[in-house]
């Protein structure tokens, strides 16, 4: 037992690194009435947290690989229970959004180095049972996510889903310091990499993203032509030119780009990261909005809202953990291509699903068939990633695999957004009874459907609840067609341009298990299933 205790400490840092992605989406109609937070600042509290840790990602996979991968462990792990802690005593929405964001940078440094923990910590047959008990680990943690938010928030209230990764952060911290071996760096410090850190690519990289995702949020609420919203536009591009300059410049320097601009030239590599976005994007992109629907218009509780949530993630899980063992035998383009074009049939599901008169179980059949497309395609996505590019380029290749679907994540839910609010406030126009279609769009997508009920005069009380419902189905109508679009062009993009990976002269093949190839790699979030 004592030799699975580093697994432990890692295992506990996982968990709530993970959980945390999905705890919040039962919680934020919670927020929103607390805080008096509008729509768009419900996305940011979401999407901080992932754009955070999809920008730092490869950035913290260099630190580690420079400073010591079990130190930016345990930093990432204090930096991300500090930033709980502000999360749970926040008063406003832009102090849980800032708080938020600073989760990301710890959770940045906690997932670049997980896996070379246990790569470096574990050998052989151990090796591949850590990896498949940290991979179960992952799926619980998603699968828990939504039903475990739903009873903190029912039970104590929003501030929880924060605060309860305070004593799992200490006992992680604690088990590290004990159990995980000092990095061997430590002895050898002057031997990093003498490239140096590369500080512009991260930079323009998370200033790029942040412009973009910044310019979709605020495109719904002010207007897609106003100043604000095309300057944000704006600065992303020029960000976005500045970051391939940045990398261009540190590769023909001999350092360490954070990027290899030439590894997009791969068509196999292209294709994975366009799957990679896709996927993140297509299957949990709306989720925010489904639960503010389960909760705000079909009122249910958070627990309740989080049991109708959790058949994504548990068929998800199950099909992985099934099928896990029987994917890593066929071309990575087979699973990954047609579980994405599943996950697009899912959407579809909930498309359909989604009426003025739908109640809860309309969801459950969606819902199962994205889990059942993301299963088949998650287990061998990094694997495969790793596999398409030179060895020396693996860890490259899993850091740039976790960094696209975080990147999607953030993205979706910023453009699905704002495809839900012009789709509302364009039906609430269309039926001549709302004031300020405008204003009563972005209270619906606040959370606030109940409260706009009560509040209309008796006479009409009715009517106006009828009108939410059409309203709300008709907002995510759009957004599951949306997202089904965006899967279905994702897996034709991997059917298309992946190609299989040779098998080296070794007999192995190439983008087989991560853990065993390249155990103290940068930047790879997470392994296929050993």
């Amino acid at each position: 037992m004592r030799k699975w205790r580093p697994l432990m400490a890692v295992s506990l840092g996982a968990f709530i690194l993970l959980v945390d992605v999905t705890i919040v989406n039962v919680a934020l109609p919670q927020m929103a009435e607390d805080l008096h937070a509008g729509f768009a600042s419900l996305q940011w509290v979401v999407d901080a947290y992932a754009l955070a840790l999809a920008a730092l990602l490869l950035a913290a996979g260099s630190l580690a690989d420079r400073f010591g991968h079990r130190r930016l462990y345990v930093a990432g792990l204090i930096l991300f229970a500090l930033a709980s802690l502000a999360c749970g005593l926040a008063s406003g929405a832009g102090v849980l959004v800032a708080a938020r964001a600073v989760q990301g940078v710890g959770g940045a440094a906690m997932f670049a180095t997980t896996t070379a923990l246990l790569g470096a910590t574990y050998q052989g047959r151990d090796r591949g049972t850590a990896f498949g008990v940290w991979g179960a680990v992952n799926g619980a943690a998603a699968a828990a996510g939504p039903l475990l938010g739903g009873l903190l928030t029912e039970h104590i209230g929003w501030q929880a889903v924060f605060l309860v990764n305070l004593p799992i952060a200490a006992v992680a911290v604690l088990m590290t310091l004990r159990v995980i071996a000092p990095d061997r760096r430590d002895e050898a410090r002057h031997a990093a990499p003498s490239g140096r850190l590369d500080i512009p690519g991260a930079v323009t990289f998370t200033l790029a993203a942040a412009a973009l995702t910044y310019g979709l949020i605020r495109g719904s609420e002010d207007g897609w032509t106003s100043a604000l919203t095309l300057g944000a536009f704006a600065v992303a591009v020029v960000s976005l030119a500045a970051f391939v300059t940045a990398e261009i410049r540190a590769e023909r320097k001999g350092g360490q780009p954070m990027l290899d601009l030439a590894l997009l030239r791969r068509p196999s590599f292209s294709g994975l990261m366009g799957g990679a976005l896709l996927l993140q994007g297509g299957a949990f992109g709306g989720l925010a909005l489904l639960s503010l629907w389960l909760q705000s218009v079909i009122g249910l509780g958070p627990i309740d809202a989080g049991l109708s949530l959790t058949p994504l993630a548990v068929v998800s899980f199950l099909v992985s953990l099934v099928a896990g063992r029987y994917l890593q035998r066929l071309t990575p383009r087979l699973p990954i291509g047609l579980g994405l074009l599943v996950v697009a049939g899912g959407m579809l599901l909930l498309n359909a699903g989604l009426t003025a008169d739908a109640g809860r179980s309309a969801v459950i059949a969606g819902l199962c068939v994205t889990g059942a497309g993301a299963g088949l395609a998650m287990p061998v996505l990094v694997s495969a990633a790793m596999g398409s590019v030179p060895p020396q380029r693996m860890g490259m290749a899993g850091g740039a695999v976790s960094t696209f679907r975080q990147l999607g994540m953030t993205l979706a839910i910023a453009g699905l957004g704002a495809v839900f609010t012009s789709r509302v406030e364009k039906v609430l126009e269309e039926s001549g009874t709302a004031a300020d279609p405008h204003a009563a769009a972005s209270a619906l997508a606040g959370g606030q459907a109940h409260r706009m009920i009560e509040s209309a005069p008796a006479a009409v009380r009715d009517d106006t609840a009828r009108l939410v419902h059409e309203a709300f189905a008709a907002g995510l109508d759009r957004v599951f067609l949306c997202a089904a679009v965006a899967a279905a062009v994702g897996g034709l993009l991997v059917l298309a341009l992946v190609r299989p990976t040779p098998r080296p002269e070794g007999g192995a093949r190439a983008g087989g298990t991560p853990a065993e190839q390249v155990p103290g790699s940068r930047g790879e979030a997470e392994p296929a299933r050993a």
